[in-house]
């Protein structure tokens, strides 16, 4: 049996490659939306991808069933409670495929989604009655279990959904200790809390180390799953909803969003109500920019934020360093976001001769933020982390407006005094530079190494319980 876990840290997601060498049969599970890797790896090792599962209709990112199907002619399944626009197979517990020495059996585990499956992988010449492995898709993490309040908007409330998650881990719970766990996501992701850095772990491990998987009654299990859960994108059930349709691929997308753009064609775009994103670093956004852009930066979370302040309606206009250009389409294009109609060509070169375009974000250290403060009127000191880490520790006085609510409250900031926003480290705070840069602010500072870099000169902190 050949198995390979693929794993994609800017969205925290796995895939998997099963393959029975002998029959040169494969199945992708989870696959992301750019599929050329599990193409190159089959056709090294001579496989052909006959089949691909998900194990429910991912919200954080748009899957790559579609495109696989179109490239190899693959069979979807999904689970036996899906509903879709698409041609599939549906899957009920103990269905079962069979190719050489693999067998794959489906055992139903809604809860994070009402159609979640998880995926018990056999490897028959190892055993035909101890499953080697199961990809337990959202349902259950290493270290956690997939969160049942995300489809509560679109008509499955979090009771329901809570209920199905304690009895499907219920269920896996009695697979045999030695079955490797396999999730479709690790740390970082938001379809959890606690999601640990390891990408696999064994069923006997989780019932040991995993808090949702200890003995307890149902009010406590919900009670313990639903609370501190992080607030969810925007774009989540966007994408849960699009992975159900029938839909053009990424090759489509990609051929109509890649095409170099004037500045004077991205100023007409911007008036016609294009969106204007900068995805170089910050440190190079707020050195000059395009007046109008927001900064986020391809070395962070991307699409994430993307798809949380991007309006997936709107047409995008990316601005990249020259060659990044085809990166920053491709990771808008893995949350679904397929509205880029172009890049500005040749970057901010484009903008040497036409200086009255430009514009900046100061900076300002720790050190010299600490003495402004005793200026009077002090700046305001703006935390854009989430409320959770700013009441575990900031800097004395500042105000905490998350970033994913900082556009709807800047009328909250005065406009005649200095605004300095930080985050943990810098790259959060460029954004919400860039936030207020855009809606003509000027008076703006970004704290250089965010609150580490005002802990690590030891300035005053506080918390808050």
């Amino acid at each position: 049996m050949f198995f390979k876990q693929y794993y994609l840290g800017c969205l925290a997601h796995a895939s998997y490659m099963i393959a029975d060498e002998n029959t040169k049969i494969a199945v992708v599970v989870d696959p992301q939306r750019d599929i050329e890797q599990y193409l190159v790896d089959a056709a090294a090792d001579g496989f052909s991808i006959k089949h691909v599962f998900l194990t429910h209709f991912h919200a954080d990112f748009l899957a790559g069933h579609i495109e696989l199907r179109n490239r190899t002619g693959a069979r979807i399944h999904l689970g036996a409670a899906a509903e879709a626009e698409f041609d599939f197979q549906k899957s009920n517990t103990g269905d079962s495929i069979e190719f050489g020495d693999v067998r794959l059996e489906i055992m139903e585990t809604p809860g994070h989604t009402p159609e979640g499956i998880s995926i018990l992988v056999y490897d028959l010449a190892v055993s035909p009655k101890i499953p080697h492995a199961v990809l337990t898709g959202d349902t259950l993490f290493i270290g956690d279990v997939g969160r049942p309040d995300l489809l509560a908007s679109i008509g499955v409330t979090e009771d329901e959904l809570a209920v199905m998650l304690y009895h499907s881990l219920g269920e896996l719970r009695k697979l045999p200790d030695e079955t490797l766990v396999y999730p479709a996501h690790g740390a970082g992701s938001m379809c959890g809390k606690n999601l640990s850095d390891e990408t696999f772990s064994t069923i006997g491990e989780q019932k040991k180390y995993n808090y949702a998987l200890q003995p307890m009654d149902f009010d406590e299990f919900k009670s313990l799953v639903t609370e501190d859960q992080p607030e969810a994108p925007e774009y989540f059930v966007y994408d849960a909803i699009r992975n159900r349709q029938e839909r053009p691929d990424l090759d489509v997308a990609l051929n109509k969003s890649m095409k170099g753009l004037s500045v004077d064609d991205v100023l007409r775009l911007e008036k016609e109500g294009a969106q204007l994103v900068d995805v170089r670093d910050g440190i190079d956004y707020e050195g000059a920019h395009l007046a109008g852009a927001m900064n986020i930066g391809l070395k962070g979370k991307y699409a994430t934020w993307c798809g949380s302040l991007l309006d997936h309606d709107k047409p995008i206009v990316v601005i990249a360093e020259q060659g990044n250009e085809e990166e920053a389409v491709v990771r808008l294009g893995r949350i679904g976001f397929d509205n880029v109609i172009g890049y500005l060509d040749q970057g901010m070169q484009a903008l040497e001769h036409r200086p009255e375009l430009v514009r900046s974000v100061s900076r300002v250290t720790a050190q010299a933020l600490a003495d402004l403060r005793t200026e009077d009127p002090a700046p305001v000191i703006v935390d854009v982390r989430t409320e959770k880490e700013w009441k575990a520790g900031h800097i004395e006085r500042s105000v905490n407006i998350p970033l994913t609510h900082l556009r709807e409250r800047i009328g909250e900031l005065p406009i005649d005094r200095t605004v300095v926003v930080h985050c943990e480290g810098g790259y959060r705070s460029a954004i919400a530079g860039s936030l207020l840069s855009q809606a003509g602010r000027t008076n703006v500072f970004d704290l250089v190494g965010g609150y580490k870099a005002w802990q690590a000169l030891k300035l005053p902190t506080t918390t808050e319980s």
